[in-house]
Formats: C-alpha cells, structure tokens, sequence
C-alpha cells in the first residue's frame, strides 16, 4: 500500500507540473470564474427580486444559491482532464513507458486522480475568493469552506475516474470528448445545481432527487447559505464517498483490463 501511494504521488506530480506549465489553461481557470459568477450571477440577480423565486430559492440573493452549483460545474469539467491525459500519453508512447517501468499498474489512473482532485481545489479556491468579492457570505466559516474544497475533491474523484475509465476503452481525444460531453451536460442540467427542485417539472425534479450531482450541491448549498446542519450534510457526503469506491474500482478494472499484455 505504502508503494502505491508512492507511485500514485509520482504519477500526479508529472500531471500537476504539466498544469502549472500550461499558462494559458491557468489563466483560464483563474477567468472562467469570473464569466460564470459576474456574467450569469448579474444575469439572473433579478430573480430574488420576485418574492416568489426568493422564496423558492430561498436566498435573497441569487449568487448564494448558484455559487454551489458553479463550484460542481467547475469539478465536472476538471475532472474530464484525467482520461484526457491517458490518451495523450497513449498518442506520446509515454503510456508505455509508464507501463514498463517499476511502478504498480493502478498507480496510474490513481495518480491522475490525484492530481485531478488538486487542480479541482485550486479551482474551487478561485472560486470562492471571486464569490466572496461579489458578496457571497459563507454562513459555515473558514471551517465550511476547507470542507467545501474537501467535499468538491471527493467529487472530483468520480467524474475523474469515470473519464479515466472511458479513457482506458476509448483511444482517441475526440472520442472521449464527445462521449464525456454526452454525459456531463445533463448531469450538470438535470441536477439542482443553478435552479431549485421546487420549480422543476416533476419527471425533471425525480431525477434531480437522485443525480449524484445534486447531493455534492446539497452538502455545499447547506454550507454555504444554512451552515453547520449535520442531518443534512453527512447523508450527502455519505453518498459521495460511496461512489468515489465504485468509482475508483471500475477505473482500475478498466485500466488493468486495456493494459494487460
């Protein structure tokens, strides 16, 4: 265990100096907060203005409500980097370097998890400074917020893993786009993450009520707007954390099945 968790570190380090000498995708991480929550938080500001969204919101202000649901999106679309960075190394030949060296097989997809799950803090930190600057108040403290970025990372590690997984199946960039395109989309537009359950339709909200999407939502949303409500928060993170295992396994499976010699 002690050497996988080695190698792990390894694998990730090589993928965290890559993002760091990518200024261009820095630069975008540090930007696209700053679209999403200045463009669509003045955008649909004027809804808390009808008494009746407020109170289906139940936010007098909109970007309390909505800065949960940029902070999945942000870790929906990071994660989709992991299974990138496998057909990338495939095209490279380094995949096969990785394979022949003295390290254990799932170190590689666990370690590109890893390195998914940090660049996905960064993010959500980004995030939450440019909330904070637009005036969102974090009822739960500078302790709710190190257990947002802790609940996003646990998040992160199943959209990174699933990528990961298609990856190991699918050989081209283009390919695995498409096909994580088809499945984050609705993820992210049929969850509660820009707008309640009370004004969805009722097929919409049933599917709402069980898309993992929604239970991240839920765990950050009472953080952010209510605080400390355990009922509320364990139940959310229990579900996540059981996904982050099936998750974890079925990219392993994946990985070790498409590189057995």
């Amino acid at each position: 265990m002690r050497q996988l968790i080695l190698d792990s570190w390894y694998v990730a380090w090589r993928e965290l100096i890559k993002f760091f000498r990518q200024k261009v995708r820095i630069i975008m991480v540090i930007v696209q907060p700053l679209i999403w929550l200045g463009l669509m938080g003045n955008m649909m500001g004027g809804l808390t203005n009808n008494p009746f969204a407020a109170q289906a919101l139940g936010v007098s202000n909109y970007l309390d409500f909505m800065t949960p649901g940029i902070i999945l999106m942000t870790v929906l679309f990071g994660g989709v980097f992991g299974g990138l960075s496998i057909v990338w190394d495939r095209r490279i030949a380094y995949l096969e370097k990785l394979l022949a060296s003295p390290i254990r097989r799932g170190a590689i997809p666990l370690g590109k998890t890893i390195s998914s799950m940090i660049q996905g803090a960064i993010q959500v930190g980004i995030i939450i400074i440019v909330a904070s600057l637009f005036g969102v108040r974090f009822q739960s403290g500078i302790g709710g917020i190190l257990l947002i970025v802790i609940i996003a990372m646990l998040f992160c590690i199943i959209l990174s893993s699933l990528s990961l997984a298609l990856a190991s199946v699918i050989k081209t960039q283009e390919a695995l786009m498409a096909v994580v395109n088809f499945l984050i989309m609705p993820l992210m537009f049929t969850s509660n993450a820009l707008f309640p359950m009370k004004v969805m339709p009722d097929w919409l909200a049933t599917i709402a009520k069980v898309n993992p999407v929604s239970y991240a939502v839920n765990s950050i949303r009472e953080l952010t707007i209510y605080g400390w409500n355990w009922d509320k928060i364990l139940p959310s993170v229990g579900v996540i954390l059981l996904l982050d295992v099936i998750f974890i396994l079925i990219s392993q499976y994946a990985f070790q099945r498409e590189t057995v010699e």
